[in-house]
């Protein structure tokens, strides 16, 4: 099976785990796409708004790969990293692994690129503050 491996990447960040359940699942069994989007989204938003220090929005989804279908049962783990800082906005990078058969197996579901956006009290877009580190765990 294509994007298999035997275990969960040790040299990343977890930003997120999850177990899909029945609710989650469309017609065919498989967990929908926008449940799956919407765990990337949460995942993403970690390291950006640990970054930013604050409020943050989901400006753009810059690239999204679906590679496997979810399978409800599945043990669902996102992994998160910046990408890029700018001057207001993070882009952040999220791998996803699905671990199956009681995590015999594990396989590469899905990957990301999202841009989020510092938000001011005012709810408009703000400066980042200053860090000498771009990637933050």
């Amino acid at each position: 099976m294509e994007n298999t491996i035997t275990t969960l990447p040790t040299d990343k960040y977890l930003a997120l785990r999850v177990i899909p359940m029945p609710a989650d699942a469309n017609a065919n069994g498989d967990i929908f796409g926008g449940w799956i989007m919407s765990q990337v989204d949460l995942a993403g938003s970690v390291p950006a708004v640990r970054r930013a220090k604050g409020r943050i929005a989901t400006v753009a989804v810059n690239e999204f790969l679906f590679k496997q279908p979810v399978q409800i049962g599945d043990v669902v783990s996102f992994y998160a990293a910046v990408k890029r800082v700018g001057r207001t906005s993070i882009t952040v990078d999220v791998e996803v692994y699905s671990e199956r058969n009681r995590g015999t197996v594990v396989v590469k579901v899905t990957e990301a690129e999202l841009t989020y956006v510092a938000i001011g009290p005012d709810g408009r877009s703000r400066e980042l503050p200053p860090d000498g580190d771009t990637v933050l765990v």
